[in-house]
């Protein structure tokens, strides 16, 4: 299970010529690793993008707006992962689809896992996965008016995931 309190999601998008860097606090989610059969391998991950923050109030508030992210229609950003391969020794390539602002896609994230460390009582490991979209796929087509297509707020969207897992007890099976 993610922690949520050790847990974010982060993104970098161009802002004219600088990139602007935000974040989702307390992510939730779920993984299922089975390295011995990568197909039995299950993620979801959920965020409230109601936590969105780019330290300017007023730039969080136009995004969480209708002329983004449309928070109070569409509260949730969603993963559910379809397929998982190995692409090193603690790498993996997860494909799954990314629901955003009412719309499905597929996408794939780049998986980098750490061993299992004990800690606070607990097995713990870290999990960093990284990606890119494209906004105007998921439908947050806003532009600055009479600026043109992607010159002020950039298309292409760099997703970055910092997330430890606790590891939980498999149920008992049967009585």
């Amino acid at each position: 299970m993610l922690d949520p309190e050790n847990s974010s999601a982060q993104f970098s998008c161009k802002h004219v010529f600088t990139n602007v860097r935000g974040m989702f606090h307390k992510p939730s989610g779920t993984l299922t690793l089975d390295e011995g059969n990568l197909a039995n391998t299950r993620a979801n991950a959920t965020i409230d993008v109601s936590t969105i923050t780019t330290g300017v109030e007023e730039r969080d508030a136009h995004l969480k707006s209708p002329d983004f992210f449309d928070v109070a229609k569409f509260p949730g950003i969603t993963f559910a992962s379809t397929s998982v391969s190995k692409s090193g020794a603690t790498s993996y390539a997860m494909m799954g689809n990314l629901t955003m602002h009412g719309i499905t896609k597929p996408v794939t994230l780049a998986v980098t896992l750490s061993p299992p460390f004990n800690h606070a009582g607990g097995i713990r490991r870290a999990v960093e996965a990284t990606g890119a979209v494209n906004r105007k796929d998921f439908g947050l087509r806003w532009e600055f008016p009479g600026e043109g297509a992607g010159v002020v707020v950039g298309d292409n969207i760099e997703i970055s995931i910092d997330a430890e897992l606790v590891l939980q007890p498999e149920p008992s099976k049967g009585s």
